[in-house]
């Protein structure tokens, strides 16, 4: 069996581990590798006498939980491509991404059958009309992987769609792979790692956690949500060693009320991605915590995290880090991407390699914009290098604000608002005016109990930043929008009119 495809990743890991534990459910059971490995087999048997094989595409819509594990390695032990959709996609964008992708067949709770239509399969979680109970393909014999290359697809990511429809990123099981070992080997995973996250599965991300512990035989310990109380509790009673996890949910673990008292002392190191975090943040955590807080950048095109830190370098709070081995990235001018800029210049970061995806899935158009000649992929976000070669993200392109011709990055202020001490989140957003093109406007959760009025924000803003940079008004909000995966979104901010403004002009 190859280690390089993941067709054989629990396979591997059920002789390699055996009995040690591989999945926790807190409250609800654990499992051996070798029994995931039991369960993932007797499922793609299943699918096999069901007609499906190598090659089809599979939508896999549950939540986390040991079925969606079971039926991930089932497909990939099959040699079916992967189709993940989130499970807090709505019906109509999950529809979309199984016609998109041209599914064989869909996997979702039997709540959700009646959403879906024109499926060949439908497997459920539970009895529903005109579909099949996943849980009863374990009656089907054990299957061995079947025989992959790494260069065959595995997987069709779909984007976030903050432009339009999504697309479906293809990734091979040797790309796959690259991130999964890069991953583990810069984060120094091994077999005596509790890894406790709450990252949806289907996220790269997620997929990527979940994974490294198969390689590694680490124990992976995983609830449905997040929830922040929770969280903490579970990192004391699991001797979790590592934890992983968007940024608003380190916000949300410092907020906590049980953060004074919790007992983080097993903590050895913790990952952080998806989106960029104030520096005065970073400190909050690895001061609480305890440990060193590894900020990583990645992207579905890429299969996963693809520059990161080790626990073995020094600090660098800020930065992302350096690519991983087998990955190549530079900063293009921001106006001719065949340019490369020099050290502490922003310009676009552009990455190729072997965990880049090979293109959109039937969108040759798409590809051709996104993937030069050379294998370059434009990443979309704007970054700089210093000397060192340590990479630091400024922003994503397409939230820059343009005021009287001044690049203004929203992540610049949020960094200086996170500074201030009543500031729990903070999101920057733009909006247009008639005399300068845009404004910044800042959307500010504050810490419970704690007073905080736009003057003195603004006051502390007038210390840090530059005129032009100062938001033109601050709103105070109970919470921000996030995305599937706790991910801030910006872009349902820009433009937004405070209620009492929207009052004012009625």
């Amino acid at each position: 069996m190859s280690i390089s495809r993941i067709s054989d990743l629990a396979f591997n890991a059920a002789r390699r581990f055996g009995e040690k534990t591989a999945l926790t459910l807190p409250g609800i059971r654990s499992f051996s590798f070798r029994e995931i490995d039991d369960l993932a087999g007797r499922m793609a048997g299943g699918f096999a006498e069901r007609g499906l094989k190598a090659g089809d595409r599979v939508v896999l819509h549950l939540p986390n939980g040991w079925q969606w594990v079971v039926a991930y390695h089932a497909i990939a032990r099959l040699g079916a491509v992967v189709v993940p959709a989130n499970f807090l996609l709505s019906a109509e964008e999950v529809a979309y991404i199984a016609e998109d992708s041209e599914a064989s067949a869909l996997i979702c709770p039997a709540e959700r059958r009646a959403a879906f239509t024109s499926r060949a399969h439908v497997f459920t979680l539970g009895a529903a009309p005109d579909a099949e109970d996943l849980i009863g393909l374990l009656d089907g014999a054990y299957m061995l992987p079947v025989e992959r290359s790494p260069e065959d697809l595995f997987t069709i990511g779909y984007t976030s769609g903050t432009t339009g429809r999504p697309k479906g990123a293809t990734m091979t099981h040797g790309g796959l792979f690259a991130s999964l070992a890069g991953t583990a080997t810069m984060h120094v995973r091994h077999a005596g790692d509790a890894v406790l996250t709450s990252l949806p599965f289907p996220h790269v991300y997620g997929n990527i956690v979940m994974n490294a512990c198969f390689l590694v035989g680490a124990r992976l310990i995983t609830t449905p949500r997040f929830d922040a109380g929770e969280a903490l509790q579970l990192i004391a009673t699991e001797k979790a060693t590592l934890f992983e996890g968007v940024p608003t949910m380190f916000y949300q673990m410092l907020a906590n009320p049980l953060i004074g008292e919790a007992d983080l002392s097993s903590l050895t190191r913790c990952t952080v991605g998806g989106q960029t975090m104030p520096i005065a943040k970073i400190h909050a955590v690895t001061d609480r915590f305890g440990c060193p807080l590894l900020e990583l950048w990645g992207m579905t095109e890429v299969a996963g995290p693809a520059v990161s830190h080790s626990p073995y370098w020094s600090p660098r709070p800020g930065s992302i880090g350096l690519p991983m081995p087998g990955l190549e990235a530079r900063i293009a001018d921001l106006e001719d991407r065949s340019l490369t800029v020099a050290p502490g210049t922003p310009g676009e970061l552009m990455v190729r390699g072997a965990m880049v995806t090979k293109g959109y899935w039937r969108n040759e158009a798409a590809t051709r914009e996104t993937i030069d000649a050379d294998g370059w992929l434009s990443t979309g976000d704007v970054a700089r290098v210093d000397d060192d070669g340590y990479i630091f993200i400024v922003d994503r392109k397409k939230d820059m604000i343009i005021t009287a011709g001044y690049n203004v990055y929203p992540a610049e202020l949020e960094e200086v608002i996170a500074m201030h001490p009543a500031v729990a989140m903070v999101a920057v957003a733009g909006i247009a005016d008639e005399e300068k093109g845009e404004l910044a406007q800042a959307f500010v959760v504050r810490h419970l109990a704690v007073s905080l009025n736009e003057e003195e924000l603004l006051s502390h803003c007038r210390k840090h930043l530059a005129s032009y940079k100062i938001p033109r008004r601050v709103i105070f909000v109970d919470d921000l929008p996030k995305n599937s995966t706790g991910k801030v979104l910006r872009r349902n901010l820009r433009g937004a009119i405070p209620p009492e403004k929207e009052q004012a002009s009625a």
